[in-house]
């Protein structure tokens, strides 16, 4: 059983595995940081907000300084499709996001139909028929 987590990443019950949604690559164990199964850019801060004075006459530009924060954009290792981006000061760890109790999820998914696409809306999933004490619902 596969279970969708964020528009790009699902996970695996049975393997307990994050997967790429796109191309189902295999990432990280899902009791792990699934961003440690991906590719890191380190990006300097200065190109993605660009200066808006001239950092050769002003000192402060109104654009982040690379001293004190960067930002990490995480891909897919076999597609490249981007699953993350995140704000850190430099020498953070990788933010741990998501943490999921699999053996939760388990049981809450057993008894339901798998999703392959993200319901849109306000129509929530449907459930497989199951019986209690012989009378059905």
């Amino acid at each position: 059983m596969k279970v969708l987590v964020t528009e790009n990443l699902r996970i695996n019950l049975d393997t307990e595995l994050y997967e790429c949604r796109h191309c189902n690559a295999v990432l990280k164990s899902a009791r792990d940081n699934y961003k440690r199964g991906l590719l890191v850019y380190n990006r300097d801060p200065r190109e993605i907000h660009k200066p808006l004075l001239d950092p050769k006459k002003y000192a402060r530009t109104y654009s982040p300084n690379p001293d004190w924060c960067r930002i990490l954009e995480y891909y897919c290792p076999q597609c490249g499709t981007m699953m993350e981006t995140e704000y850190l000061p430099p020498g953070h760890p990788p933010l741990y996001d998501i943490e999921l109790d699999i053996d939760a999820l388990k049981l809450q998914w057993k008894d339901r139909d798998e999703v392959l696409v993200a319901p849109t809306g306000n129509t929530p999933p449907k459930r497989k028929a199951h019986s209690h004490g012989g009378h059905a619902h």
